[in-house]
């Protein structure tokens, strides 16, 4: 993988994880400007669409460099992005990774996420080689507690007043995930495919 010279496409059966692309923008600032999506991140909402620009040229820099991979989550029918999901921080020596993902809110509650992340770890864990994959995730934030704990992840610590937002003190829950244990809970749900 580290020899490809794009991000490789990873498919479900809806939708399809690929790199973003410069009219992806509208969409991609639609979704970050959202207060509600944005409820439980380490930044601001984006205020304005050369935010967004500046994110899709720092996901293909990102590739370059090798430093993380950012993914635009599409509609299999028709390319709209309605998301991302992105490995960050890896490090190759210790095999492992950080995740995060953001859905469009039009877009909650449909399983669309599970699909993301299982197609995502079936390339962390196989064509990637790695060992485990970690999340740092606002505690009041039970949806994404609740997918990723769908996928295996195993809660391991808390950060008291890790980030400061807007003038608020959060707090993360700590989260790990083991080849292993995705094996386990992968096992109860359907392929994920890449191309």
């Amino acid at each position: 993988m580290f020899e490809a010279e794009t991000l490789p496409t990873l498919t479900t059966s809806r939708l399809s994880l690929r790199a973003l692309r410069v009219t992806d923008a509208g969409v991609v600032f639609d979704i970050f400007r959202d207060p509600e999506v944005m409820r439980y991140w380490s930044c601001l909402p984006f205020a304005s669409p050369s935010q967004a620009e500046q994110l899709i040229a720092k996901t293909h820099l990102g590739f370059e460099q090798r430093t993380f991979f950012q993914w635009g989550i599409a509609h299999a029918e028709d390319d709209r992005i309605i998301g991302t999901c992105t490995l960050f921080a890896l490090d190759l020596q210790n095999l492992r990774t950080e995740v995060g993902f953001i859905l469009a809110r039009s877009c909650w509650g449909q399983g669309y996420m599970q699909e993301v992340l299982q197609a995502l770890f079936t390339y962390a864990f196989g064509p990637l080689g790695l060992h485990r994959i970690e999340a740092d995730v606002d505690p009041r934030n039970e949806r994404s507690l609740a997918t990723l704990k769908a996928q295996g992840f195993q809660r391991e610590g808390l950060l008291r007043e890790r980030w400061l937002v807007a003038g608020e003190r959060q707090d993360s829950v700590f989260l790990g995930l083991l080849h292993a244990d995705w094996l386990a809970a992968a096992s109860q749900m359907p392929a994920a495919t890449e191309v």
